[in-house]
């Protein structure tokens, strides 16, 4: 993966975002325990993601194994409050929103690509 391609993937994200808004998985209780622990609202999580940049990259684009028919996933790490968040998004279906698959602590040390 090269740095253009990333950052041509994170224009597009953000376009679409501001364009179909976001769905995030919530329904995995580490999402929303972050949340809480990270002392944030579901807005600032948006802040947050509308702030990623190239050196947060970790991999992607990778093929969801138990959704086969979801668009590929790319992985990030950032920092809130000092922690280490793994973050998980996708570009969702055509003319649909952005999902946010996984925003919670990282559970394991995060390799970054470009730092």
């Amino acid at each position: 993966m090269k740095k253009n391609d990333v950052e041509h993937f994170l224009t597009d994200f953000k376009t679409k975002l501001k364009i179909y808004s976001i769905v995030y998985r919530d329904e995995r209780g580490k999402n929303l325990q972050a949340l809480a622990d990270l002392e944030i609202t579901r807005a600032k999580r948006t802040e947050y993601l509308n702030k990623l940049k190239v050196e947060d990259y970790c991999s992607g684009p990778n093929k969801d194994r138990l959704y086969p028919t979801m668009p590929d996933y790319w992985e990030f790490g950032i920092k809130v409050k000092k922690k280490d968040v793994y973050v998980k998004i996708s570009m969702g279906n055509p003319n649909d929103s952005v999902i946010c698959i996984s925003f919670h602590l990282a559970e394991h040390k995060l390799n970054y690509k470009f730092k």
